[in-house]
């Protein structure tokens, strides 16, 4: 996209620099120097509400500066109900709402429909249902383990959990953690994001990973004002 090679432009000029010290007024020349058009921060910004989700900022932000969205506002906020859903232990739901909105997702993709189930299974161990748990475990689980060895081994690990009257003891206690509905929430929400034709990461972030990159090179060459703290933006004096 246009917005991004503008400003890896950017970046990159500012790496063909001779070894030297520059002062802050001459940098600050030197991107001022660098034109960047405001269209194509704002559509930076734009992807990077619409890739995290963020459906009424994204809404919000397109009134206020005119930047299109390159998608139904609807299918923002869809693909976010199926993440918390995720993150609030209701797998149930997620798997409805992503067969409602996208059929195939889960029929091309027989691991992520396995660790839906898997969580699913968590969650039944969780409330305590372990009767409910075992039986779910052995007619939609294992006969996808007896297809997959990696599957079979995540769903013994998982059985696991019913060995322990206190999980807080079990070696596989992290299944029960938030960060296991987050990475399954996460995986998710990639698939749905791929199924609407985006990337699953926003362009600004690797933008910024270029930046520092592009400062790490001018280390070993200049000394300069550098950005350290990114939430100000703002460069410090050169290193004497």
């Amino acid at each position: 996209m246009m917005e991004s090679s503008s400003l890896w432009m950017a970046i990159s000029r500012l790496a063909e620099i001779e070894a030297r010290e520059i002062s802050r007024e001459e940098w600050e020349k030197k991107l001022n120097d660098v034109k960047i058009r405001k269209e194509d921060m704002n559509k930076l910004v734009m992807n990077f509400l619409v890739t995290e989700g963020y459906a009424d900022c994204a809404e919000k932000f397109r009134m206020e500066s005119g930047t299109e969205l390159d998608t139904d506002i609807a299918t923002v906020r869809d693909r976010m109900a199926v993440k918390k859903a995720v993150e609030s232990g209701n797998v149930e739901f997620a798997i409805q709402k992503v067969n409602d909105l996208h059929p195939k997702i889960l029929d091309a993709n027989p691991k992520l429909f396995f660790h839906l189930q898997q969580q699913r299974l968590i969650e039944l161990i969780r409330d305590g249902n372990l009767e409910e748990a075992l039986k779910f475990a052995q007619e939609e689980l294992a006969p996808r383990g007896e297809e997959n060895k990696s599957f079979l081994e995540e769903l013994e690990k998982t059985l696991a959990l019913l060995a322990f009257e206190d999980v807080s003891n079990c070696p596989v206690r992290d299944l029960m953690g938030i960060s296991q509905r987050q990475k399954t929430a996460s995986e998710v929400y990639a698939a749905i994001l791929a199924s609407q034709g985006h990337e699953k990461d926003p362009k600004l972030p690797s933008l910024l990973k270029m930046l520092i990159c592009a400062q790490d090179q001018l280390d070993k060459k200049i000394a300069y004002p550098r950005i350290k703290e990114f939430s100000s933006s703002l460069p410090d004096d050169p290193a004497v």
